[in-house]
């Protein structure tokens, strides 16, 4: 039987396992955490990346967890509109948000026969042109015809099979959380509106996720800062947030007002630079490939970044579903990387033009972003909310 070892247990890693499961590949997941479990916070699915799970497991239930998010536009923290809410244009899906929980319960229950070993800290990737790709964690050494890098941004895969990508600062420092629906604050005619507000260097989002969103509903919000991560402690953190956004218009300090220490997610943001220089390295009858932020970790900005994870699985699943380890196989890992850089390029670079306009400070930065926001913002936005859409699932 055809054999995958997909290593990291996050959403990348499960969505994968679960696509070669029902394609019948033997999968072992390795994770390094103790348990495969969601970080508390929420995503956002574009409607690529919606098309890329249902192609991936139709019976998925992905609209039952996904809550249709308007564009709920771009103001200054004064409320100045910067760019108008839109309403979206053509009949196809809109872009929604759902909360980890439930992406990852949906995940879990479509992987089929898979094997998950946990506490499995991948320490040693070995390859070679005429050997199977093999992972060890010192005490226990696996192989297999087809080895997946879904470790994320400081992934052990990709260090062995391209050393050249490395993960640096993004200058600037991030703060998620999810307010859960008996917190969120009632404004606006008993509603809590989402959208962006842009200050000179911080940036808030919030994000109304469905009622029924890991059982409790809610709201997700995302708020960022120019420099480095902070060290304190969750309490600290956001005793600092709520003095940075304080004079904000409503809803930002009504929803930091709600938030608890508990509910904090503080990261440092980093991206990968330069990308990889390819995604799939044939070895043995199969070879390497990465997936997620192992391939292409970027800042956040414009919210594409498991939506391009996803996509990258149902490329690879297409692929690889129906080969043989050979010939066929080694020709598939080659065409995966193929067929999935240029696209993830694109997308790195509108990415770094949105960090530009995101990270803009000074009288003289921050007129132009704003000049500059009302052309970029609803153009790039375009791509992803009208028909006809940038990417559509492999056949």
């Amino acid at each position: 039987m055809r054999t995958a070892v997909v290593v990291g247990g996050g959403m990348a890693g499960l969505a994968t396992a679960g696509a070669l499961s029902r394609s019948g590949w033997r999968v072992t997941v390795l994770e390094r955490a103790e348990r495969v479990a969601a970080p508390p916070t929420a995503v956002v699915l574009w409607p690529t990346g919606l098309r890329a799970l249902q192609s991936l497991d139709p019976d998925g239930g992905w609209t039952a967890i996904a809550s249709p998010l308007p564009d709920g536009g771009v103001r200054r923290p004064d409320g100045q509109w910067l760019v108008a809410p839109r309403a979206r244009s053509g009949a196809g899906p809109s872009p929604a948000a759902a909360h980890l929980e439930d992406v990852y319960d949906a995940l879990v229950a479509g992987l089929g026969d898979v094997e998950i070993r946990t506490g499995f800290e991948a320490t040693t990737i070995r390859t070679g042109l005429r050997t199977r790709p093999t992972v060890s964690d010192g005490r226990t050494t696996i192989e297999a015809d087809l080895l997946v890098g879904a470790d994320g941004i400081d992934s052990r895969v990709r260090a062995a099979v391209a050393p050249e990508a490395v993960a640096v600062g993004s200058g600037f420092a991030a703060w998620q959380a999810v307010i859960p629906g008996f917190r969120v604050p009632r404004l606006d005619g008993g509603r809590c509106v989402g959208g962006e507000t842009l200050g000179a260097g911080y940036r808030f989002v919030a994000i109304p996720l469905g009622d029924h969103a890991a059982g409790r509903g809610g709201v997700y919000w995302v708020a960022t800062a120019a420099g480095a991560a902070r060290p304190e402690a969750p309490a600290t953190q956001l005793a600092l947030l709520r003095r940075w956004f304080a004079g904000w218009h409503e809803p930002v300090g009504a929803l930091l007002d709600a938030t608890r220490p508990e509910d904090l997610v503080p990261q440092g943001v980093r991206e990968l630079r330069p990308l990889p220089r390819a995604y799939g390295f044939p070895a043995g009858p199969g070879g390497v490939v990465l997936v997620g932020d192992a391939a292409h970790a970027m800042p956040h900005h414009l919210g594409q970044g498991a939506c391009l994870a996803f996509e990258d699985v149902a490329t690879l699943r297409s692929l690889v579903a129906d080969v043989e380890p050979g010939p066929a196989l080694t020709a598939a890992v080659e065409s995966y990387s193929r067929l999935r850089r240029p696209r993830t390029t694109t997308v790195v670079r509108q990415n770094r033009r949105m960090s530009a306009v995101v990270q803009a400070r000074g009288r003289l930065a921050l007129r132009a972003r704003d000049a500059a926001l009302n052309h970029m913002r609803p153009r790039m936005l375009a791509r992803s909310l009208d028909p006809p859409a940038d990417w559509t699932a492999p056949e």
